[in-house]
């Protein structure tokens, strides 16, 4: 909570620049089983009313408690793994929304529980599925004014939303020790999953590493926001808030442009049109995600050297820990521990 209090602070001081934060909250419903195998506790398809329909109870109970708490639900749904749901909260400053993040998992967690079912937010609940993500949405404000909306740039932005979008797209790499920081991350780390693992950005492309959100038409001085797709729930919310906001602001210090924009699958791009437009995978492993961080002298100097080097420690830690497991075995040692 202090790093990402240090930094809004910092950016507020320099740039009379604060911020709106949420993260999307992705979570797998299942049973119990003696084995800890997942079983999904619900079935139908994604995005449609049969799943919603089995967990209604459940669902009700939970929205009663997130209202008793003052959380506020824009919306709740299937999603699109077996068993998978995902919830939406308002927007907060950027500790408060990771407190908030933290709140509503566990009140997932504990009305589950309290209805007989186990819930899993884990990156990668089996291998060779989609997994659970925790989306980043931010936006930054100057007096009260959306600096990603009324601007003269593309999609409404101003010319700081912009640098601020191309500082974070810049330091992607690096960022991924600490947004995706699981051996498990890896796994639902992979292209044409909605995951974003490719530094490309987009208005409403679900690929792309960042999304461009404009908000409907109405709304858009207030919805406006970017979101930050390769980042899950095995994050620590402050630090991965902390460490987004201070590889913007590094943009947004050196006026960084955006390349341009792409659209449809980065996977299926022309590997010269790609290279033209800085497109590339993001670290394929944790061991090249430590890497990245390692050489990266913005986030290293957001974190401090005592915190920079306990990132590092614990990443090492548990590449350790998994190495000679495939797949099957790493996604079952992180099953529950999320």
């Amino acid at each position: 909570a202090s790093l990402a209090g240090r930094v809004v602070t910092g950016a507020e001081r320099r740039h009379r620049i604060t911020f709106k934060a949420a993260v999307e909250i992705e979570w797998t419903v299942g049973r119990d089983t003696p084995d800890g195998s997942f079983e999904p506790a619900v079935a139908g398809p994604a995005y449609g009313a049969v799943r919603q329909v089995e967990l209604s109870d459940c669902t009700a109970d939970l929205l009663a408690a997130l209202a008793a708490q003052g959380v506020d639900v824009d919306q709740i749904h299937p999603e699109y793994a077996p068993g998978q749901f995902e919830i939406s909260v308002g927007a907060l400053d950027p500790v408060a929304a990771a407190d908030r993040s933290v709140l509503v998992r566990q009140t997932v967690r504990a009305v589950a529980r309290r209805h007989g079912l186990r819930v899993s937010f884990a990156p990668a609940v089996v291998a060779d599925s989609v997994g659970n993500g925790g989306h980043l949405h931010l936006s930054a404000w100057r007096d009260g004014t959306n600096l990603h909306s009324g601007g003269t740039g593309r999609y409404g932005m101003t010319p700081e939303a912009e640098s601020f979008a191309a500082g974070v797209l810049a330091h992607l790499p690096a960022l991924t020790a600490v947004t995706a920081p699981s051996p498990a991350s890896r796994l639902r780390m992979r292209p044409s999953r909605w995951a974003g693992v490719f530094t490309a950005w987009g208005r409403e492309t679900r690929e792309a590493a960042l999304r461009v959100v404009t908000g409907t038409l109405g709304e858009r001085d207030r919805a406006a926001n970017l979101e930050v797709k390769p980042v899950d729930l095995a994050a620590n919310p402050y630090l991965a808030l902390g460490c987004v906001i201070a590889a913007g602001l590094d943009g947004v210090e050196s006026a960084a442009r955006l390349p341009e924009e792409t659209t449809g699958d980065p996977a299926h791009l022309d590997p010269a049109v790609a290279d033209a437009r800085g497109v590339r995978r993001l670290p394929a492993s944790l061991a090249e995600a430590v890497s990245a961080f390692r050489a990266d002298g913005v986030l290293r100097d957001a974190l401090g050297p005592v915190l920079a080097d306990a990132v590092t420690a614990v990443r090492e830690g548990e590449i350790a820990a998994v190495g000679g497991l495939d797949d099957a075995q790493v996604a079952a040692a992180y099953r529950w521990r999320y």
